[in-house]
């Protein structure tokens, strides 16, 4: 089996060397860059499966840099974040951003991450079947998501997320079931994971497919 691509953009030479080494380690192939416009031609070259992205970089700044990615791509992008700039967490995601890991971060919950978004990549299902809701369509061989007949694009975290609330149609999914269910760990911190995700969803699929249920979670509307 192949090693897993991982690009690694980080401005600090010594935190960058160290994970770079115990990712090699988990047997992952790293490549790395140390600013933003190296980082966009070091994706073009190495065509990683994942991105983990500081966003505190030299002149082209990590959430820049996401917002270009993933004009272009669809590749799971895991952001570094200062652990005292929250903002810098909510901008993250909101650039498209698939999850974040806060610094200082102990690599082995980087590499549980990185696993996890991995997983939502690369998880298959069989048979041919297809969810509606509203406006909204999912063809789960496909992989292909349509709004009034049009294909939409979504990240794979926006349709492991879609796919999840579609499933459970009529029925609130709360933020801790939908954490354990989409990102595949449980979350013990801040809910805006699931609240930027859906507020990103809900921009490119329609805010009616979607209902907010007050303090209990979010609710697909039924077909």
């Amino acid at each position: 089996m192949p090693e897993t691509r991982v690009l690694l953009v980080e401005d600090d030479a010594v935190i960058r060397r160290a994970t770079e080494l115990a990712l090699r380690r988990e047997r992952f192939q790293v490549s790395v860059a140390c600013d933003g416009l190296e980082a966009l031609g070091a994706f073009a070259s190495v065509s990683p499966d994942v991105v983990v992205l500081d966003v505190m970089l030299p002149g082209l700044d990590g959430v820049s840099v996401c917002r270009l990615l993933r004009a272009e791509s669809e590749v799971p992008v895991v952001m570094l974040s200062a652990r005292g700039d929250p903002m810098d967490v909510v901008r993250g995601l909101e650039a498209g951003a698939d999850d974040y890991v806060s610094k200082p971060f102990e690599v082995s919950v980087l590499v549980a991450r990185l696993r996890a978004v991995l997983r939502r990549v690369s998880s298959a299902r069989g048979g041919i079947s297809t969810l509606r809701a509203g406006r909204v369509s999912v063809d789960l061989a496909g992989a292909e998501v349509r709004v009034d007949g049009e294909v939409v694009a979504l990240t794979p975290t926006e349709h492991r997320l879609l796919v999840d609330l579609l499933e459970h149609a009529g029925h609130v999914r709360s933020r801790e079931a939908l954490l354990e269910s989409v990102w595949g760990y449980d979350w013990t911190g801040d809910p805006r994971l699931v609240d930027v995700h859906v507020q990103r969803l809900r921009a490119k699929i329609g805010r009616e497919t979607i209902e907010t249920v007050r303090g209990m979670g979010y609710k697909a509307v039924r077909a």
